[in-house]
């Protein structure tokens, strides 16, 4: 797999700091969360895919049949491919630790590869995040370390989805952290602030 497979921007780091992976929301694109990164973090690099799935003109990362009901060989597909462009790009630019950043539909894409490509990242966070059915049991432990963040009113990704995908991660060795607003699916103040104080809490 070539570390160009995705449409992407790129903002090289220093050799060995971070390389952090932005996932946009559906409907979004390569450019929605990549300024964002680079203030995450300065030194490292910056990767953001566009989805290569489209949705009525919406970029997505997976196919769904239904809001909330996923195409699950689609998502198969996606998590396999995102991953070898995870590991390409990191070896392309020689760098650290693999850090992530999702929202939405990013944020779920995101959450498949720490379930089935578990050790690839070392830390994530996921932004409202959304995985409707209980993930099989990982054949290894891991220990990656993951924000997840949330609304209490969110009507998409629902309080009981968000605290058993918690749960998943906690009982599979991760050591996993949620910060909630009282909102819906939307980014709020308190979860960039978490996120930013996630990203300092690695030493990255």
């Amino acid at each position: 797999m070539s570390h160009e497979s995705y449409i992407h921007r790129a903002k090289p780091g220093e050799a060995g700091a971070p390389i952090l992976f932005v996932f946009h929301g559906t409907g979004g694109d390569e450019n929605q969360f990549f300024d964002f990164g680079t203030v995450l973090l300065p030194n490292a690099t910056v990767i953001s895919p566009r989805g290569d799935i489209s949705e009525h003109g919406a970029a997505r990362f997976f196919r769904r049949k239904a809001e909330g009901v996923y195409d699950c060989e689609d998502l198969a597909r996606a998590t396999n491919r995102m991953s070898e462009f995870v590991s390409a790009n990191r070896e392309h630019y020689g760098a650290g630790p693999v850090l992530g950043l999702g929202f939405s539909n990013g944020a779920n894409i995101l959450a498949s590869m720490l379930i089935h490509k578990p050790g690839l990242f070392e830390a994530a966070v996921l932004m409202h995040p959304l995985i409707p059915f209980e993930p099989e049991k990982r054949a290894q432990r891991a220990s990656s370390r993951i924000l997840i963040t949330a609304g209490e009113r969110d009507p998409i990704a629902s309080v009981e989805w968000t605290q058993s995908l918690a749960d998943y991660f906690t009982r599979s060795g991760d050591e996993v952290s949620l910060e909630w607003h009282p909102g819906g699916h939307e980014i709020r103040a308190n979860e960039i602030d978490a996120a930013k104080h996630f990203f300092a809490t690695l030493g990255a």
